[in-house]
């Protein structure tokens, strides 16, 4: 059994019900709070499974909990997510992706409680995808290090409770996404103007991201902001910044509103340094965490 299986079977089930039909079909899921998104479980996504036992002992303590998927090789799973806010939408730019052929191969569409919507693509675990956002195109990524609220789950919204819901499912054959081209097209990138450091590769970007994810209530924005200025720092570009560090923040329990604009401050505020900079020099002493030793300084 596939996810848009899944979908279709536990489109009128109890959240209850449904993790246990995602469990059954292989599928690692997580508790999330109770019409949130926030992880219930230490680790986040980190900690999904889809052992029928552990799900079981997850919605025995937390009955009405949310279902939280990862996305990429985890679940086999990509998704597209069409934001709708009052800033705008997502869906003008998708549909000019869809007549240039660029998503094609969807395996089902969700509708979530903003009026976005979630599109889901199979996902290859021997081509791992990353996380990314295109901001001003209002659709982001969820690939290898991400996660998304699956139905029936339900959402607290202004306009009171709202679920998501299965919208449809494709009729036809099913493929992976390319999701770099699609970044490009949504939000082509520029030159960086400074080249990344040697000491900024993916497995220290990780790091940082890693920390980011772990920041409890009260630090999380100055955490983030922290690690984000870091990046800058080191001659990251924004748009990259984002896609390391916006999965992290997501875990950590922060809104996607102020993940973006916590990291466009950073942006603008923080200088790309001059390479060849010490790793050590320009690191606040008095940047969250630091007195724990466990803060990434990076640069």
């Amino acid at each position: 059994m596939g996810i848009a299986d899944v979908l279709l079977e536990t489109a009128r089930s109890s959240a209850r019900s449904a993790a246990l039909s995602f469990a059954r079909a292989a599928i690692p899921i997580f508790p999330c709070a109770r019409d949130g998104k926030r992880p219930l479980t230490r680790a986040g996504f980190h900690e999904a499974s889809s052992d029928l036992g552990q799900v079981q002992y997850w919605w025995s303590r937390w009955p009405f909990a949310n279902i939280g998927m990862p996305t990429g090789s985890a679940s086999g799973v990509d998704v597209v997510d069409i934001d709708v806010t009052a800033a705008g939408t997502g869906f003008t730019l998708y549909e000019r992706a869809s007549a240039a052929g660029l998503v094609d191969g969807e395996l089902a569409r969700v509708r979530t409680p903003s009026g976005g919507m979630h599109v889901y693509f199979p996902a290859l675990a021997a081509h791992p995808k990353r996380c990314w956002q295109a901001a001003s195109a209002h659709i982001d990524f969820r690939g290898d290090g991400g996660y998304v609220v699956v139905p029936p789950s339900v959402l607290a919204t202004p306009d009171g409770r709202v679920g998501y819901r299965l919208d449809q499912l494709s009729a036809a054959d099913s493929k992976p996404v390319d999701a770099t081209a699609l970044r490009e097209f949504l939000a082509p990138r520029q030159p960086r103007a400074v080249p990344m450091p040697e000491a900024l590769a993916w497995p220290e970007q990780k790091r940082l991201a890693k920390w980011v994810s772990k920041l409890g209530e009260g630090e999380r924005n100055r955490g983030l902001f922290w690690a984000a200025c870091r990046l800058v720092e080191a001659g990251i570009a924004p748009a990259d910044v984002e896609a390391v560090l916006a999965p992290a923040a997501q875990t950590a329990g922060l809104p996607a509103t102020e993940i973006t604009s916590t990291i466009k401050s950073a942006s603008r505020q923080a200088t790309p340094r001059t390479p060849g900079v010490s790793k050590t020099q320009g690191c606040d002493p008095a940047a969250p965490g630091r007195s724990r030793g466990d803060a990434p300084c990076l640069g």
